[in-house]
């Protein structure tokens, strides 16, 4: 397998697929036109107008070049397939934190797919990788920012 594979949910393709389509039809063409409305306005080493588009043309590029590249190594898994007796890659996992005794719920996804405030979480996360493997009733200690925080595996399901 090639190293550079990265494991993402079909969903997460689904969106990097969308972004990109949205990039290459609506973003890319509407810079070009900037591009070429701002050198109608005459000098291009003072024209401001004409800096910002071609800044952002670069950006559109690289983020396209970006997301073809992703896309290209992107080792999709069908979550709504797997079946296993401890978390993996796509899990959703309910989980106690003991010290605020707060319930949450994440998802374990793959990195251009996460979002933590809705739920999303990287499988580079720390709290991703620590989860990997653990079972429902599992409880362990996490080093975070705040300090060490336990947590404990209340449930976990792949839909």
């Amino acid at each position: 397998m090639n190293a550079n594979r990265r494991p993402m949910t079909a969903h997460g393709k689904k969106l990097l697929e969308q972004e990109l389509q949205r990039l290459i039809q609506k973003d890319r063409p509407q810079v070009i036109q900037a591009i070429e409305e701002a050198r109608g306005h005459g000098d291009l080493s003072e024209n401001a107008d004409y800096d910002a588009a071609k800044e952002q043309q670069a950006h559109i590029e690289g983020r396209i070049a970006r997301l073809k590249e992703r896309l290209a190594n992107a080792q999709i898994i069908d979550v709504s397939q797997i079946k296993s007796e401890t978390i993996t890659f796509g899990a959703y996992v309910v989980l106690s934190n003991e010290d605020s005794e707060k319930e949450v719920t994440y998802q374990i996804v793959g990195e251009d797919e996460a979002d933590a405030k809705q739920g999303k979480l990287s499988i580079q996360a720390p709290l991703a990788k620590r989860l990997i493997g653990c079972k429902k009733g599992d409880v362990f200690e996490l080093q975070t920012p705040k300090g060490e925080t336990g947590y404990e595996v209340l449930d976990f399901y792949f839909k």
